[in-house]
């Protein structure tokens, strides 16, 4: 999703004399922020900092809006991807933007090349507590693909019926970061915690009966966790869970490297 590779080939261009350094500085004269009408500013320089470009939040914001942010990003992502659109918007941008692909349990529009492969070693692996979590998960899982690492998924294996998780162990050990998607009491986190060695990101949902507050009681829970190595994300925020797995399989890259 970078486009470090942009960068390199217009630099490269300009040292080798294919390309004049007037054409180069139309070229990056809105690198760092581009407008989009008034009501956006494209962070082009995201990807440089951060290693991830600027990702659209959808809510908030008209068809018409997004179908424009869209079209400026494309310019210069391989991947375009906007997140919590629900069908009755993808239906309208459907209609303005070309090639637009639709993921609709994680709610993600997105623009990608035809086939995506995986830029980073290791593998995330998502667990679900319950279907109705899916939402939630899949916002990880597309997320976390999208941006070029390999993902495993494995769903409906709550505390509940606690046998469906130990049945499937093998993708706890395998994972190099765990995402854990929960909501109700949200304990799911702490028992995979304590059978895995890799980092544990959890992610409470809202999903419960009424003295589950919204989320607000699988937060709580995830945050007391007696097992170590836990980190927590925000309420419903499977996106937010995908970008931080990522950096951490981005750092752990990096450090290898030197």
């Amino acid at each position: 999703m970078t486009n470090n590779k942009t960068l390199r080939s217009l630099l490269e261009a300009v040292a080798n004399g294919k390309v004049s350094l007037d054409t180069a500085l139309d070229s990056l004269k809105n690198l760092a922020y581009e407008p989009v009408g008034e009501f956006a500013k494209i962070d082009h320089h995201r990807a440089l900092r951060t290693g991830f470009p600027e990702v659209i939040w959808g809510p908030g914001k008209t068809p018409e809006q997004i179908a424009q942010i869209i079209e400026v990003m494309r310019q210069r992502n391989l991947v375009v991807m906007a997140t919590r659109i629900e069908p009755s918007v993808y239906r309208v941008l459907q209609s303005k933007v070309r090639g637009l692909q639709y993921y609709e349990l994680a709610r993600i529009c997105a623009i990608t090349p035809p086939t995506i492969e995986p830029q980073f070693p290791g593998e995330i692996g998502i667990l679900s507590a319950g279907t109705a979590d899916l939402p939630v998960a899949e916002e990880a899982a597309v997320t976390a693909e999208l941006s070029g690492f390999r993902v495993q998924r494995l769903w409906d294996v709550g505390v509940a019926g606690i046998h469906r998780l130990l049945s499937n162990r093998h993708l706890i050990e395998s994972a190099s970061v765990l995402i854990v998607v929960a909501g109700m009491e949200g304990a799911l986190p702490s028992v995979v915690a304590g059978l895995a060695d890799c980092p544990v990101i959890a992610v409470p949902t809202s999903i419960g009966y009424g003295a589950s507050f919204g989320g607000l009681a699988p937060l709580l829970t995830m945050l007391n966790s007696c097992a170590t190595g836990v980190g927590v994300v925000n309420i419903d925020n499977g996106f937010g869970a995908a970008m931080l797995a990522g950096q951490i399989l981005r750092t752990a890259a990096k450090l290898k490297q030197n």
